[in-house]
């Protein structure tokens, strides 16, 4: 046995590296949904509170402090999962591995879901700030969401590293103005000068179990994207899994640190709902006025609503392509294209964000009640794996790995119940809903990729290869050098070439045709038995598969010559009957289909012309 292997360029050892993630870079295409955040998590729970006027909105810090306490116990949980798992798939790979494949399949499903609402509210979220800024802009928000969405997966082509230093620098100037913001307000100790009055002028509820649940539901919002660093650790420069858990373990105290301080702020400022103005915009007013430090923080806030979407295209395009891997879609999702694109997984986010665009109109009320549904399920299916994994597999300190997961499992469990029982009228019954059907494709994707495998023999070592005898059969549809190119090629294929010609009808002309057809042949002597086909119908590729069908020998192969024009513009000159042929030949019998291409060359025709007509040879 001789095997040969073509000799590669070397390439340097970083090639690929250099176009992955480094722990800055990394926040920056991973982290912006959950930096995002920090524009609509409190306001969410603002909104829940103002009902039970000063009283609830005395309750903001102690509700963003269970939020935040429930990010820390995220954060040192989602560090544990790239130590274990540093391949990437996150709630995925975890739950698949540990609880079971349809565990798994319920985590990637609940993930696939949030990332694509991710996508679809920040676009929405930050064109709406926008057209907030500039009314005249309001009629064209659905126009300007999918623009602000290509724009977006424009840059993602170019590479999750392009994305990560393409936005890198509004995410900091973003976190730098809430830090501003939030340090002056709280120095200060009171607002620039009034605040607009509260659109909810009396106490409309009392403070109740049921409107700390409601805003508690509201300001997990600001929890999602804290799982993305983990489902697309193989995006980061080696070390990876080190790169990946100091950039989880950074986004997590910025998120943190950002919340705490504008819930001391809401509190301090007494901030309620207003119409027509953001909780983050009148903290701004009220913290450092309206001057230019309010235009910074109103505008870095549209920029990094609208790039929010980028943690999506970081983690869904990696968690499809493993999912790929593991036989639950279409492989082609696992394919990688130059600068470490998945370039299906992309087309297929950007497309499905940009329907739901289209049917919500870009309006974020619609949008908004489904968020964050998904990713608590994935969150609490993660857990719990990892509780398993650290339950089978033991090693130095497990336990206290076991039990920082399991407080984890409870405390993500709790959450999504909550959110669930309270979005579900709003909106979170569509998630409940779609998360069982997309269980169900990629199940039946499985199915389909194990009945192949098994018709295929994948894990099974197949015969020996063996010589057998072949018959070659060529269409031939005139005596052209179309037709000697074909069965020269066949006859150096095998020892028995058949040449079949078609016949149609029984027009005086056609029967003219087939005597000249075969006065041709007689004078051509070719080495290839002659077969003549009638066709009552008028069509190619029945009679030819009919033939076919009818030969004994064990393997047959179809060689079909067609013509390849010198220009594009030419190709509208032949009739492409070739193709037509190869695709009913090749559904219809169990031949080899060969399609043999000759290429036209520009050649200098000398007068005078015949002026017979030349027939179709294509």
């Amino acid at each position: 046995m001789v095997i040969t292997r073509t000799a590669q360029t070397p390439s340097p050892a970083d090639s690929e590296d250099r176009h992955r993630l480094g722990v800055l870079t990394g926040v920056a295409a991973l982290g912006l949904d959950a930096l995002a955040s920090c524009a609509y998590g409190p306001e969410a729970i603002v909104l829940a509170l103002a009902a039970a006027g000063g009283a609830g909105i005395a309750l903001t810090l102690p509700v963003t402090a269970v939020i935040v306490t429930l990010l820390a116990v995220l954060v040192v949980c989602y560090r544990q999962v790239i130590a274990a798992y540093p391949d990437g798939g996150g709630a995925y790979t975890v739950a698949q591995e540990n609880l079971g494949r349809r565990a798994g399949l319920v985590a990637a499903a609940s993930l696939v879901v949030d990332y694509v609402l991710n996508v679809a509210v920040s676009v929405a979220a930050g064109v709406a700030a926008l057209t907030s800024a500039f009314p005249g802009l309001l009629p064209w928000t659905p126009q300007l969401c999918l623009a602000a969405l290509l724009v977006v997966a424009g840059v993602n082509l170019r590479g999750v590293l392009a994305g990560g230093q393409a936005f890198a620098p509004p995410a900091a100037v973003f976190v730098g103005a809430l830090v501003v913001l939030i340090v002056v307000g709280l120095v200060r100790g009171h607002p620039v000068h009034p605040l607009p009055p509260p659109s909810q002028a009396s106490v409309t509820a009392s403070v109740g179990v049921l409107l700390v649940l409601a805003a508690f539901a509201n300001g997990c919002a600001a929890l999602t994207g804290i799982e993305a660093i983990a489902n697309a650790t193989p995006s980061f420069r080696q070390p990876r899994a080190r790169r990946a858990r100091l950039a989880e373990l950074g986004l997590g105290v910025t998120l943190g640190t950002l919340l705490i301080g504008l819930a001391l702020l809401i509190q301090q400022f007494d901030v309620r709902p207003t119409d027509g103005r953001t909780v983050l915009s009148l903290l701004a007013e009220g913290s450092i006025g309206s001057g230019f430090g309010y235009l910074v923080v109103q505008f870095a806030t549209v920029v990094l609503l609208m790039l929010a979407a980028n943690t999506s295209y970081g983690g869904m395009p990696v968690l499809l392509a493993r999912l790929a891997r593991d036989g639950a879609l279409p492989h082609i999702f696992g394919l990688r294209a130059d600068r470490q694109v998945y370039r299906s997984g992309l087309a297929v986010l950007t497309a499905l964000a940009g329907g739901l665009l289209l049917f919500s109109g870009g309006e974020v009320n619609v949008l908004v009640p489904m968020f964050a549904v998904g990713v608590f399920i994935g969150f609490a299916l993660c857990q719990a794996g990892m509780v398993v994994h650290w339950w089978t597999t033991r090693g130095t300190r497990w336990w206290l790995r076991l039990v920082i997961n399991a407080i984890g499992a409870v405390l993500t469990t709790i959450a999504a119940v909550v959110i669930i029982a309270e979005k579900f009228v709003e909106g979170a019954w569509l998630i409940v809903l779609v998360v069982p059907l997309l269980v169900a494709l990629f199940a039946g994707v499985q199915r389909a990729y194990q009945r192949i495998g098994a018709e295929l023999g994948v894990d099974v070592q197949p015969a020996n290869p063996r010589a057998a005898p072949a018959v070659i059969v060529v269409p031939i549809v005139s005596i052209t050098r179309l037709a000697e190119r074909t069965l020269s090629a066949a006859l150096s294929m095998g020892d028995q070439v058949i040449a079949v010609h078609v016949v149609f009808g029984t027009e005086p002309d056609e029967v003219a045709a087939t005597r000249e057809f075969e006065q041709r042949w007689s004078q051509w002597q070719p080495d290839a038995r002659l077969v003549l086909l009638d066709s009552a119908h008028r069509v190619l590729g029945p009679p030819i598969a009919r033939f076919v069908r009818s030969l004994k020998e064990e393997h047959v192969i179809v060689l079909i010559g067609e013509v390849e024009p010198e220009h594009w513009w030419e190709r509208p000159l032949f009739n492409r009957r070739g193709g037509t042929v190869a695709r009913y030949v090749g559904r219809h019998t169990d031949a080899v289909i060969c399609r043999l291409r000759f290429r036209l060359e520009r050649v200098r025709l000398s007068p005078p012309l015949s002026t017979k007509p030349i027939r179709a040879a294509g």
